[in-house]
């Protein structure tokens, strides 16, 4: 049977390069030493989940009614005099229209062009900083430790491979938002950071299909492991002892080790509990398209540039069955999230500030060098934002599949093995 086609996803709108300069990396990945060290930030706070009784067709007439997103903030040369004031002064502003938009994209200001001033801006906008709720995952790695701020995925390995529509969230944990920044573009092309609107795509698509997704709710599966599948039955029930003692603990997530869940004999997956696909917004209680759907089912990642080995391969599940999202089910989510996309195309110093409950983020492939970065931030609410601070054990881990993931060849292909 032939493979499917890979063919490059679609994106409602892509804003013109305009070729801004920026700095050298020894420039900006300077850090202000004289500023305290954030390595011991807040855990990410756990997901705050609201989605029972939700009326889908009212959902879908309510989330029409929201503005667009991103909303676009160009400095001026006045606004860039300022300096972090200018985002102290418009701080309450700020935070009200992210609320309102779900991302907001600073386009052109000079602070953020390096380490330092990307901190003093979150700072002048009062965002506190917490852990990526997979840091252990190893797709990404810090960029400064010490000023909490995550390199992006520009991982040689994984520049070929597209990034789908998701948010920075687990059945577990979730961050309650995102400051991503630009410090260098692609050298060779590509690598534009994706956001869409989670209300605009519920909005958006086909009413039963919305429906019957939110109905039987979908599990997740986050990795694949594949043994012989003639090895004895006790054999395959200690090395799924073994990985749900040893591994699975270290991603902080509540995961169900499962065999051949996808059909493929031998593979035992690591699955999510199930969720609904469907959220009330903590803040608004606007209900949107909460989930990692576009990004993660097979159907669709068999279908564009992928650059992952088959352990990080994931699957999207009808929770009710366990069986894989039909390929109609794949392609509408497809269409209307595509729709939806704007394809922006940051230049060192732009920021996109995202509210993670309400706009959903990937990236394009991309060629040559990149270096984006992401600080993630928890609840200024202290019931919320909980008293767990990092669990520095997790970083042994994180470094591990790191430097396995820095060992895989540039171009690497996910039907690779």
């Amino acid at each position: 049977m032939e493979p499917p086609k890979r063919v490059a996803p679609d994106a409602g709108n892509m804003p013109d390069w305009e070729d801004r300069p920026g700095l050298s990396p020894e420039e900006f990945m300077a850090s202000d030493t004289t500023k305290p060290d954030l390595s011991e930030m807040w855990e990410c706070p756990l997901t705050r989940w609201d989605p029972e009784g939700i009326n889908v067709v009212e959902a879908q007439r309510e989330c029409k009614k929201q503005p667009s997103c991103p909303l676009e903030i160009r400095a001026s040369d006045s606004d860039n005099a300022k300096g972090a004031e200018y985002f102290v002064q418009n701080r309450e502003n700020i935070q009200k229209e992210l609320l309102e938009h779900g991302a907001i994209w600073f386009r052109g200001f000079d602070l953020m062009k390096g380490v330092k001033g990307h901190r003093s801006f979150y700072e002048a906008l009062a965002l506190d900083p917490c852990l990526d709720p997979l840091h252990s995952s190893g797709l990404r790695k810090f960029a400064s430790e010490r000023d909490a701020l995550y390199e992006e995925v520009n991982k040689p390995s994984l520049r070929g491979h597209y990034i789908g529509l998701h948010s920075e969230s687990t059945a577990k944990r979730t961050a309650a938002y995102a400051a991503f920044v630009c410090f260098q573009k692609a050298t060779e092309g590509g690598g534009r950071f994706l956001v869409a609107d989670g209300a605009a795509i519920l909005a958006e698509m086909d009413t039963k299909i919305l429906q019957k997704l939110y109905d039987r709710k979908i599990r997740i599966s986050v990795s694949n492991l594949d043994i012989p599948p003639s090895l004895p039955g006790f054999m395959k029930d200690g090395i799924k002892d073994a990985v749900s003692v040893a591994v699975a603990p270290k991603f902080d997530m509540d995961l169900e080790m499962i065999y051949e869940s996808d059909g493929k004999p031998g593979r035992l997956q690591a699955v999510e509990t199930a969720e609904s696909p469907i959220n009330r917004h903590p803040v608004t209680g606007l209900p949107v398209w909460f989930n990692n759907a576009h990004n993660h089912a097979r159907k669709l990642r068999d279908r564009r540039p992928c650059g992952v080995p088959e352990v990080g391969m994931t699957e999207v599940f009808y929770a009710d069955t366990m069986e894989p999202l039909s390929l109609e089910d794949c392609n509408e989510i497809k269409r209307a999230s595509e729709k939806h996309i704007t394809a922006l195309s940051m230049e060192p110093g732009d920021v996109l500030l995202v509210d993670n409950y309400r706009a959903l983020h990937g990236r394009d492939v991309f060629g040559g060098d990149r270096f984006h970065a992401v600080s993630w931030f928890t609840w200024n609410n202290e019931e919320w934002r909980g008293d767990e601070r990092r669990i520095l054990e997790k970083n042994a881990f994180n470094k591990a599949i790191n430097q396995m993931m820095d060992w895989l060849p540039k171009d690497f292909e996910s039907d690779q093995s």
